[in-house]
């Protein structure tokens, strides 16, 4: 006699304490798609999908989404199989995302587009080729990977007939530009004087208006803190299996250890893989809870009736506890000093900037670039402007890709060590 499948019961006691209804209409202070600001260009109404909806599938057919797969998240492209890469990443980011969204009533497809394309201005090798670029780039304002995302949306992909970018609708394009909150002041100005402004940021079109000074839509914000969620339970996945940490280096972690230890004591004698993918699934669920709770909390305090008034509330909404934070903040610099600046990472994250400043210096003098790349750069009116098409195009490498010109050009192997 097999077992018999059992059925998944939500309480209604459990929906009161806040963690969100799990099925529902879209609550006042969701975008609402039928209310959309509009798009640069104005296509044909579909019969099919929500304005929102299109923005998602745009992204998922465009050239940068697909070369997510071939860029580093943490453990750089070549290292192995199993260890999450760019894409990876957003596709878990966009899961939790529409989590969050559902759970709090919101548009769920205007998160999950947001999330999808969070990272689409990465450069390859993670950080470690945009700390270069920055650099790089610095007589010219620097690099900023979110930046970037939105010129990819806007400029340089090339596939519709009518305009460049991927035309997305006013909504998804404020969501990947201030997802992580307010760029400026209301009169432009950076918000802190050790910040300045993005690169890039007066280059938007001035039609589309995305409001640099106010907050974003509540998905745009689901959409960020699920990307904290999934890097911080994802990269002790792979930090595990790369053999940089083990279980038992966790039990005294903020945030983690008490899962640890619970895992640990209550199944000692399984595989080290379960027991890790235990502890990386109750990290995430933990996380996931507590952010429905509290931001449940957090607007019926506000008590938003618009997504406008979301933008104009002066603070975000989507957030962690205090004591998830706190101790959220714990975890992120645990692995920030045993992973992230371990040697088994730092080494070839080394040899791989070395790889983006040389590219970058022989582009810009040369402008030896395929394609439309090269005639820009040839026919660029000044150095800023060549240097950020040099920066473009780096930009939007993979890692293999970025390797194999560097070893045409300089007669390397090509190769991380």
């Amino acid at each position: 006699m097999g077992q018999r499948w059992k059925p998944n019961l939500i309480s209604l006691d459990d929906d009161e304490k806040g963690l969100g209804r799990i099925m529902g209409e879209r609550a006042a202070y969701a975008s609402d798609p039928s209310q959309s600001r509009g798009r640069l260009f104005a296509p044909g109404a579909s019969p099919t999908r929500s304005e929102f909806q299109r923005d998602r599938d745009r992204i998922v057919h465009s050239a940068a989404f697909r070369r997510l797969q071939h860029k580093t998240q943490v453990f750089l492209h070549h290292e192995g199989q199993h260890y999450r890469t760019r894409l990876t990443h957003t596709l878990e980011v966009s899961q939790m995302a529409r989590s969050i969204a559902r759970a709090l009533r919101l548009d769920e497809d205007l998160a999950e587009a947001v999330a999808l394309a969070h990272d689409l201005g990465h450069t390859p090798f993670g950080h470690a080729g945009e700390r270069v670029l920055h650099d790089k780039m610095a007589e010219w304002g620097g690099f900023d990977h979110n930046m970037q995302a939105i010129r990819v949306v806007t400029r340089l992909e090339n596939r519709y007939a009518e305009h460049d970018g991927l035309n997305l609708s006013w909504e998804a394009l404020e969501g990947i530009l201030k997802h992580n909150g307010p760029l400026t002041d209301r009169q432009g100005r950076a918000l802190r004087a050790d910040k300045p402004l993005p690169p890039g940021l007066n280059d938007i079109p001035a039609s589309a208006d995305l409001m640099a000074w106010s907050y974003a839509s509540l998905e745009a914000q689901s959409a960020a803190i699920a990307d904290d969620i999934a890097y911080n339970s994802h990269d002790i996945d792979d930090a595990l299996r790369a053999g940089l940490i083990r279980l038992a280096d966790l039990t005294d972690v903020p945030l983690v250890g008490p899962l640890v230890r619970e895992v640990l004591e209550r199944w000692p004698d399984i595989e080290r893989s379960r027991q890790a993918h235990e502890v990386q699934r109750r990290l995430i669920t933990l996380q996931i809870e507590d952010v429905i709770a509290e931001s449940s909390r957090a607007i019926a305090e506000v008590a938003p009736q618009s997504a406008d008034d979301v933008r104009n509330a002066g603070r975000t909404l989507i957030r962690f506890s205090r004591p998830v934070h706190d101790a959220e903040q714990g975890l992120k610099r645990f692995l920030f000093e045993r992973v992230y600046r371990s040697e088994e990472v730092m080494g070839p994250v080394r040899h791989s900037q070395t790889v983006v400043g040389m590219l970058f210096d022989h582009y810009l003098v040369t402008g030896a670039m395929p394609g439309r790349w090269g005639e820009a750069a040839r026919h660029a009116p000044d150095r800023a402007t060549r240097a950020r098409v040099v920066a473009d195009f780096i930009a939007g490498m993979t890692d293999p890709y970025a390797l194999e010109q560097h070893a045409r050009l300089f007669d390397g192997a090509g190769q991380l060590r």
